[in-house]
């Protein structure tokens, strides 16, 4: 170019060339973004317990993961209307809240089931619940809840991430990467799934970090069987080789990383392998439910047919939360609350397995002092239509995300409580309506986090658990 032809316009067309607009986008990206890379500066490498916004209420969380879609209308929200309305068309003044469900129309169908009010609160729970009837005045029922998305895969998405679509941290990912844990031997986040390997709708990726780093993914662990592979060495050896084997790895895993700085999936993989180590003495112990009475196993229903396998794995989460675990997860077998079908059998067959090993997991948290700083979740992505799917005799109830019930106990929560309600039908939440974005920062509030401070820089945004979405903290139902 023409020396004679340069001129403020085309210097600043052209100052992006070459060496001089590599050095102007360093300097401005420092501005923008700081002189550390391009995430946050303080981004956690390890699990080590970090402090909350604010003093919690709880301690960690055992969510009982009840996905399917647990009926709301035969199990916590009973409506004398379908009883007046069975076998006629929904009036359409009740199918208008959005979203629909997957049909407005369709015959309302009565409950098989008979309710009666319990607790000092007068609860209304179904006779499939018995046990947990017991525990109301211990309860706060949401009678409120809403999702988005009629189908499992979206709804699931939506209840663990915030959003209807993968890639998103799930609510333990995010509750990990902000508190750490107070156990370094143990996962952070622990996962109870079916021991059959039946996994839930979505698999893994209902526990999955998204882009957190990995290190705050779940750990699946089976109750049945060998809980964890290798976690016994093949051979025995003196233990002054083995711890000096393990100062020699870790050695290596420090030069290792530091020719190789700000990379999380390698932090991720190196704190894992450290944690493995570290977890082969406490991991089989803390597993060991034969390390119980007979009557606290008597309490979960363990060693009874319908109830073994679900009892079991509540047993666990007690024993986990209990030596320092933040976050776990248990999932039931397969699909049993999605009753499309014969809901007069299916949903009793899934509330026999359920109910006493929830109760008594409430019942052994209580007696032990615990269930002040544990948080208990209970729920599904969404309830059931009140309509009948197919002939009356055989019928079952098709998804219903519109308005459903989800609880939560201990943890600082009040008790005996039943907040918002559904109309006359059921069909869709009314009064004092949660979303699940609401649900997400009244958990997160309860462990001392507040919702809009818990971030993730990525590619220059601030990626929370709520997005975007206007969000509450539920205090009507916080002690």
């Amino acid at each position: 170019m023409n020396p004679n032809e340069i001129n403020r316009r085309t210097f600043f067309d052209r100052v992006g060339d070459g060496l001089y607009g590599a050095a102007l986008a360093s300097l401005l990206t420092r501005d923008l973004y700081g002189a550390g890379p391009h995430h946050q500066t303080a981004l956690p490498t390890d699990t080590r317990p970090r402090q909350p916004h604010f003093a919690p209420k709880a301690k960690s969380v055992i969510q009982l993961c009840m996905q399917g879609g647990p009926s709301q209308v035969d199990l916590f929200d009973p409506k004398p209307a379908l009883d007046k309305f069975h076998g006629k068309d929904a009036p359409e003044e009740f199918t208008k809240v959005a979203p629909a469900g997957r049909s407005r129309k369709g015959q309302l169908m009565r409950s098989h089931f008979k309710f009666a009010q319990h607790g000092q609160g007068g609860a209304w729970v179904s006779e499939l619940l018995p046990e947990t009837a017991k525990e109301m005045d211990h309860i706060a029922v949401i009678r409120s809840m809403f999702n988005v998305h009629e189908n499992h895969e979206p709804a699931c998405y939506k209840w663990q991430s915030g959003e209807t679509f993968p890639g998103h941290p799930t609510l333990g990912a995010w509750v990990t990467y902000g508190l750490g844990s107070v156990s370094q031997n143990l996962p952070a986040y622990v996962v109870l799934a079916d021991p059959q390997n039946s996994l839930p709708v979505n698999g893994v990726e209902n526990w999955m970090s998204g882009y957190l780093p990995p290190l705050f993914q779940g750990t699946s662990i089976k109750s049945e069987g060998t809980p964890m592979l290798h976690l016994k060495a093949d051979f025995d050896e003196p233990a002054g080789v083995t711890a000096a084997k393990r100062n020699l790895i870790n050695a290596l895993d420090r030069i290792h990383k530091a020719r190789r700085p700000n990379q999380p999936v390698l932090d991720s993989r190196i704190a894992n392998y450290q944690m493995a180590a570290r977890m082969q003495v406490e991991a089989t112990e803390v597993l060991d439910i034969s390390r119980e009475t007979e009557a606290t196993r008597k309490l979960y229903g363990i060693g009874e047919k319908e109830t073994d396998n679900f009892g079991k794995r509540c047993l666990m989460a007690r024993r986990l939360v209990e030596r320092g675990v933040r976050f776990v997860q248990i999932y039931p077998k397969g699909q049993m609350w999605d009753n499309h079908d014969n809901i007069k059998t299916s949903l009793p067959a899934a509330c026999k397995q359920s109910d006493l090993p929830t109760a008594g997991l409430l019942r052994d948290l209580r007696q032990r002092g615990l269930l002040d700083d544990v948080l208990i979740l209970w729920g599904g992505e969404f309830g059931r239509l009140p309509m009948a799917q197919g002939e009356y005799a055989e019928a079952g109830r098709d998804h219903g995300p519109s308005g459903f019930t989800n609880w939560m106990a201990g943890g600082g929560v009040k008790g005996g409580t039943v907040y918002g309600e559904t109309d006359d039908i059921g069909y869709g939440a009314v009064k004092d309506r949660v979303s699940i974005q609401d649900w997400h920062a009244t958990i997160l509030h309860q462990l001392g986090i507040d919702h809009e401070k818990l971030f993730f820089d990525r590619n220059g945004l601030h990626e929370k658990l709520t997005h975007t979405h206007p969000t509450r903290v539920v205090k009507e139902i916080l002690a």
